[in-house]
């Protein structure tokens, strides 16, 4: 099947695309897409892969669904365009990375939503589901796409070394079980959305580690302003 994915991640994933659950998964993505509103646009499906090749991947950030509200979701996990409100769990994000890396002589400037900088320098944005319907949430789990990038995180796991995940939320940890921990740093905290992040999220420190941990592994750290 021609899935239209960045060249070095579908040398990766070519196995996958040939896979039956692959087929009924693009016939129900299809479907819904025809029937009524779902999030992101087509053209922003693989957008996370697209904006980070496989050789390029630093940090793997995992998030669940994308939004589901109008104008949020645009392909990459936790991200909004430039000019939508930054939503709660981003917010947290950002006071985290605030706190963490930034002192008080310095500026963090990260106040919109945007985070394709953050994907250009190498970290990898993954929702673990790629598609939802319109103010549904959770409305495309169970179709495939788990499955897929449950192949994602195995063929990063298998063939690159040295790479930070970020697995935040009992749903994310669960992804862990396909990482090689003697290989990659795995971070684990709770969710950052507002019912969970007081409980471990502030104050985890994952953005430092990552940086500190890529820099005893010779590669520059993630700019996360």
């Amino acid at each position: 099947m021609q899935v239209k994915i960045e060249p070095s991640w579908a040398a990766h994933l070519t196995g996958e695309f040939e896979q039956a659950y692959f087929k009924e998964l693009t016939d129900f993505v299809k479907k819904e897409y025809q029937d009524g509103k779902v999030y992101p646009a087509p053209k922003n499906i693989f957008r996370a892969f697209d904006l980070c090749p496989f050789e390029k991947v630093k940090v793997v950030i995992l998030g669940q669904d994308p939004y589901h509200g109008v104008g949020q979701a645009n392909g990459l996990a936790f991200a909004v365009g430039v000019d939508t409100r930054v939503p709660p769990s981003l917010r947290n994000m950002f006071k985290e990375i605030e706190s963490d890396v930034f002192c008080e002589s310095q500026t963090f400037t990260n106040k919109n939503g945007d985070l394709s900088r953050w994907a250009e320098q190498g970290v990898l944005l993954l929702n673990t589901t790629l598609t939802v319907r319109a103010h549904q949430a959770g409305s495309h789990q169970e179709k495939g796409w788990e499955q897929f990038t449950d192949a994602v995180i195995r063929a990063l796991s298998e063939k690159r070394a040295g790479l930070v995940f970020m697995l935040w939320g009992n749903y994310a940890k669960a992804k862990g079980a396909h990482i090689d921990r003697n290989k990659h740093l795995v971070l684990e905290a709770p969710h950052p959305s507002p019912f969970s992040a007081a409980s471990g999220f502030f104050g985890c420190k994952h953005f430092s580690k990552a940086n500190d941990y890529l820099i005893s592994h010779n590669e520059p750290p993630i700019d996360w302003r």
